[in-house]
């Protein structure tokens, strides 16, 4: 059995003459933390579309949880988990119709269900707020329920899109600790963000420019080879060459 959660090999998408995103080539390993980098327009967005299934690649080649994503995209869309900052949970439903929801969507059976709804609400500390209204909840609540509902159907890999965008630093870090739960129990967490303190707790980082893989490798590894203090450094020598944008 492998221990490889993603593979791409010259992963290409192309919109006429725009190519978004150029030959990208990496590997993600499961259990890894893997934090994917760059700047807006970079070709970010297109590459995790093609990962989840969503839009077909112009050329290259990816599995992802062992599935190839040309010929078993609806494989690939039961094996993964995705939560965006921008939209994860429906705001109109309350936080238990929005699990008993996505228990559905995800093809868990309703005792299931019952039993993840009951898990979530007592880690998560819900009682008080299981009833409530989803847009009525301070939005660091939201995002840590949207996560944990991403993670109902034990996805081997879970797409997490800028997550934290916009929530206070203690909601951060308290989102962080259950990135390394699903971590340490061998879920695999691809991961956007735009800050990059959060980059430093990743096992490994891509960071793309202009649609290409300008560097990989561990934190660590990256700081050394551009003799930088930390990530945010690192990702301004690279991003500042960009030569577009959103």
């Amino acid at each position: 059995m492998t221990n490889t959660a993603i593979k791409t090999e010259n992963l290409t998408k192309r919109f006429g003459n725009f190519i978004a995103a150029d030959k990208i080539t990496f590997e993600v390993k499961q259990g890894e933390i893997f934090g994917f980098l760059g700047a807006n327009g970079a070709g970010k967005t297109t590459a995790i579309r093609m990962l989840c299934g969503l839009s077909i690649p112009s050329s290259g080649s990816a599995e992802v949880a062992g599935f190839d994503i040309y010929k078993q995209t609806e494989k690939i869309k039961k094996s993964i988990g995705y939560m965006s900052q921008k939209f994860s949970l429906y705001e109109d439903l309350t936080v238990l119709d929005n699990i008993r929801f996505f228990g559905g969507i995800y093809g868990l059976n309703h005792r299931q269900i019952r039993s993840k709804e009951e898990e979530l609400i007592r880690r998560l500390q819900l009682q008080n707020i299981s009833k409530n209204l989803v847009g009525s909840i301070p939005l660091g609540w939201k995002q840590k329920i949207a996560f944990s509902v991403a993670m109902l159907h034990e996805p081997k890999i879970v797409f997490l899109d800028e997550p934290t965008g916009g929530v206070d630093p203690l909601t951060r870090r308290q989102f962080w600790e259950l990135i390394y739960d699903a971590s340490d129990k061998g879920t695999t967490l691809f991961i956007t963000t735009h800050y990059m303190d959060e980059a430093e707790y990743c096992d490994r980082l891509s960071i793309m420019v202009d649609g290409k893989i300008a560097a990989l490798g561990s934190p660590k590894e990256l700081k050394s080879k551009y003799k930088a203090d930390n990530i945010d450094d690192v990702f301004y020598r690279l991003a500042r060459g960009a030569k577009r944008s959103e």
